[in-house]
Order: structure tokens, then C-alpha cells, then sequence
């Protein structure tokens, strides 16, 4: 029988050497410095990262009900897509990003990396987070209700309310939290808008402004002081309260902001008006706007390019404003358009719907 062949364990001739300590402490401090590296990339940093959020057919259904919903009027369901636009956002008091989420953003072509203090003021706190964006999501569906009605020629009534006075401005003193604003220089303000272009047309001289305070009217006179923009300005936040004639409800859970208001003011015209404003064809877009149908700029919009592409959109909306942001951040597939007011956006949409050229129509 074979048997199985042994080795003896190799030993040296020489007897071992102590190990070099040199060797042990760079041992260690290669341990040390990849333990550290490790804790660093996932430490908080101070940014704010944007990436591309969903987008929501405003015509459409949302868990099986109507995002836009009118009753107490005729209204005529459309067909189509009229998508507002959304934008991801991560840091801040939505929850700290780490060092390594931070490079990664900064690498990747459709996500945007911010200063944390460009985007939230010191020390915001999740729950004002979701308070503002509430509001502002809330007075964006109002302004939106009005700014359809009013392209409708459907009359409604609006009050403008002080909800704030900015410190060591001309309405310090003067004005008040809670006091309603009825004229300007004799001129109703119905609208914002017309409080606005008063104060533009009066040049920096004084006006007079008639306001209600605890039910008794009373004028104060003011001198308007121009803003870094150009416009003249009193140095107030305005709420604005208005009362409809009929019943619009948009149904939106866990969406906060102002932007959407552009594509809700069409969705409602889209519901208000007998046929279908699209054609068929699949719009996105976004904007703040205001009871008089101005459209105003919006963040992220690099972002919601890429998501309303994404969605298998062909057109977007993009406020004139946003202009810069646009060029160079196109993707392929999508043809964008340049609007200011909502009678722009309504036109455009007319026109693409219809098979119209978009070369006819302002672009970025």
C-alpha cells in the first residue's frame, strides 16, 4: 500500500527577525487615515442637492379623482397632458446630505448642488419648512383660480390684506398687519397688479393709500422706494382673499411651493372651455402667477426639464425669466417656449395643440 507522503514545515536557516516598527506605524496609520476618509464622505455637508421630481397631468387623475375639479359651473373634463413640474429636494431641514452624496451630485448632469444657506435662512426647521411651502402652495392655487377666471372674462372679488410690514421701510409705521387695502390715488386696487403699476406710474412721488383698519377707513400717504429690480415698492407682504363664484378644487398631496400656478391656471381654462386645449399632445411646464395672469420665475427648472422629458413630454412652458437657466439644459426631444403671461401660455398651447408651428412662437 502507497503510503502518503509527509512534508516537514519549511523552516528557515536564519532565525527571524524582529519586524521593523516603522512598519507597524504606517500599518496603523493607513488604517487609521481609511477609517477617517470612511467617516468624512459620510459626515453632513452644508449643500443643498436638487435632482428631478415627478411630474403631474394637472387634466388628469391623481388616485383615481380629478387633480382639478369644477363644480357649481358648467365644465367640460378634457383629454391630454398638461403636466406641472416638480424638483426633488434633499439637505437642509429636508434631511442633511454627506460628503459623498454631495460629489456624487456634483458629477451628475441632471442634478444641481447648492449652498445651504442660498436655499434656507438659518435655522428653519422641518415643520416651517412644510408650513411655507403649504402656503405657498395654497395661494398658488388661489392665484391660479383667479388668473383663469380672469381669462375667462368670469368675475370674481379679490381683497389685499398687510400680512407683514418690512422694518425701516416706507409703510413702517404707517401700515399695519391686518389692514386691507382699498385705493391708491383714488384707484380701486382690485388686483395686485393694480397696486403695482400705480405705484410705477406715480415715478417715486408720493401716493395715497385708503385702507380699512379695526372697520374704519383711513388714508395715509407714503412715498414708493425703488427696488434693486427697478419697481417701486411700500415695503409690505400682501395676502390676497378672494371669493369665487363657483367651486375649483386641486386635489395635490405632498407638493409645496408657488410654481405650479401656471400649470394649474391652464388645467382649469382646459376644464372651463368646451374641446380640448392640447390636441392630444403631452405639455409640461411651470411658473408662479399672479391673479392678473403674470407668470413669475421658479428654482430648479434645469431639473424639471429632464423630469417633464422624461414623462414623454414634447413641449415645456418656461417663465421668460428663466431664460438663462434654460439655454444649455435642454434634452433632446423637447421643444421649449417662452412665456410672460398666462394668455401667452394659453396661445402657445392653442397653436402646438393644433398642429401649428413651434418656430412661430417665442423660445428661449
Amino acid at each position: 500500500m502507497t503510503q502518503p507522503v509527509q512534508f516537514e514545515p519549511y523552516r528557515s536557516a536564519e532565525p527571524a527577525r524582529p519586524r521593523d516598527p516603522r512598519f507597524r506605524a504606517m500599518a496603523v496609520s493607513g488604517g487609521l487615515a481609511v477609517v477617517l476618509c470612511a467617516v468624512a464622505v459620510l459626515l453632513p455637508a452644508p449643500y443643498v442637492i436638487e435632482s428631478p421630481g415627478p411630474t403631474f397631468n394637472t387634466i388628469g387623475e391623481v388616485n383615481g379623482r380629478p387633480l382639478i375639479q369644477v363644480e357649481g359651473t358648467e365644465s367640460f373634463p378634457p383629454e391630454g397632458e398638461l403636466d406641472l413640474t416638480t424638483v426633488f429636494v434633499s439637505g437642509g431641514p429636508n434631511g442633511q446630505v454627506n460628503v459623498l452624496d454631495t460629489f456624487r451630485a456634483w458629477l451628475s448632469p441632471t442634478e444641481n448642488v447648492l449652498p445651504e444657506q442660498l436655499v434656507y435662512p438659518a435655522g428653519t426647521t422641518p415643520a416651517e419648512l412644510q408650513e411655507q411651502n403649504a402656503v405657498a402652495m395654497t395661494s398658488s392655487q388661489e392665484s391660479a383660480i383667479a388668473a383663469a377666471l380672469s381669462y375667462e372674462n368670469i368675475a370674481f372679488t379679490e381683497e389685499l390684506t398687510v400680512a407683514g410690514v418690512v422694518p425701516d421701510s416706507t409703510a413702517d409705521g404707517a401700515l399695519e398687519e391686518g389692514d386691507i387695502l382699498r385705493s391708491v390715488d383714488g384707484e380701486e386696487i382690485s388686483t395686485i397688479s393694480v397696486l403695482r403699476r400705480e405705484l410705477n406710474d406715480a415715478d417715486g412721488a408720493p401716493v395715497t393709500i385708503s385702507m380699512v383698519r379695526d372697520g374704519v377707513v383711513t388714508d395715509v400717504e407714503m412715498t414708493p422706494t425703488r427696488s434693486p429690480e427697478g419697481d417701486y415698492q411700500l415695503g409690505i407682504v400682501l395676502a390676497s382673499t378672494f371669493d369665487f363664484p363657483f367651486d375649483v378644487t386641486i386635489q395635490l398631496d405632498n407638493v409645496g411651493g408657488p410654481s405650479a400656478g401656471t400649470m394649474f391656471a391652464l388645467g382649469i381654462i382646459d376644464n372651463l372651455t368646451e374641446g380640448d386645449l392640447t390636441g392630444g399632445r403631452h405639455f409640461a411646464g411651470t411658473g408662479t402667477i399672479d391673479s392678473a395672469g403674470a407668470v413669475g420665475p421658479i428654482g430648479g427648472i434645469a431639473q424639471k426639464l429632464v423630469g417633464a422629458r422624461s414623462a414623454g413630454a414634447e413641449f415645456f412652458l418656461a417663465p421668460a425669466e428663466n431664460c438663462d437657466e434654460v439655454v444649455g439644459n435642454i434634452p433632446d426631444g423637447l421643444t421649449v417656449v417662452k412665456m410672460e403671461t398666462l394668455d401667452d401660455a394659453v396661445a402657445a398651447v392653442e397653436l402646438l395643440g393644433s398642429g401649428g408651428d413651434a418656430s412661430r412662437l417665442p423660445s428661449c
